[in-house]
C-alpha cells in the first residue's frame, strides 16, 4: 500500500470514528426500544386567510408517545424531507434548511404548515384509539371525534385511516399503514 493510500485510509477511518461518536452522543428523543410505525400519508390543508392550499404526500416512520417521540417524513424517492422530535417541553424540526426548536408540537406544525395539527395525538390515532390527553366528543362504528377532528377507522383493518377537520381551513390526513408480514 502506498503512503498516499495509507493516509487516505487513516483519514477515512478517523472520519468514520468521529461520525459514530457523534451518533452515540446524539441520543434519540424516543426510546430506541419502541417500535416504529411506518406507512404513507397524504395531508391536504385548504386555502384560508390569504394562505394558499398546501398538500404533502410522503412516507413516514413514527415512534414514541404524546410525551416523547420522533416522526420522519420521506419523499416518494426515499430522501428525508423532515424529522420532528419532541419531548414534554420542546419540539425540534430538522429539514435541509437546518434545525429549529419550538416550545411544543402545535407551534412546530403551525410554523411548518400554517395550522396546528394534533401531532401529540397521532401515535394513538395511528393505533386506532383516541388519545388519552383529551376528551372524546363522539364514538360510533365509524370511529371517533376528538380535538375537533373526525377519525374514520372504517378501513383500519386494512391499514387505512382518515383524520379530518371541517373547521376552516379544512384539513384532511389520509394514512396507509404498512403492516408487518
Amino acid at each position: 500500500m502506498t503512503l498516499r493510500r495509507l493516509r487516505a485510509a487513516r483519514v477515512g477511518s478517523m472520519a468514520l470514528v468521529w461520525m459514530l461518536l457523534a451518533a452515540c452522543a446524539t441520543r434519540p428523543v424516543a426510546d430506541s426500544q419502541m417500535p416504529w410505525t411506518s406507512g404513507k400519508l397524504s395531508l391536504k390543508v385548504d386555502a384560508s386567510a390569504g394562505r394558499p392550499a398546501q398538500a404533502v404526500t410522503a412516507g413516514f416512520d413514527l415512534r414514541g408517545t404524546d410525551l416523547r417521540g420522533e416522526l420522519r417524513l420521506i419523499s416518494p424517492v426515499g430522501t428525508a424531507i423532515a424529522t420532528a422530535r419532541w419531548s414534554a417541553d420542546r419540539a425540534v424540526l430538522q429539514t435541509s434548511d437546518g434545525e429549529r426548536e419550538f416550545g411544543d408540537l402545535d407551534a412546530l406544525s403551525r410554523e411548518a404548515l400554517g395550522e396546528p395539527l394534533p401531532l401529540r395525538a397521532l401515535p394513538d390515532w395511528l393505533a386506532g384509539r383516541p388519545w388519552a390527553g383529551a376528551d372524546v366528543a363522539r364514538r360510533d362504528a365509524a370511529g371517533f371525534e376528538q380535538l375537533g377532528w373526525k377519525i374514520d377507522l372504517l378501513r383500519f383493518g386494512d391499514g387505512a385511516l382518515t383524520a379530518s377537520r371541517s373547521e376552516a381551513p379544512t384539513v384532511v390526513l389520509r394514512v396507509r399503514l404498512e403492516r408487518p408480514d
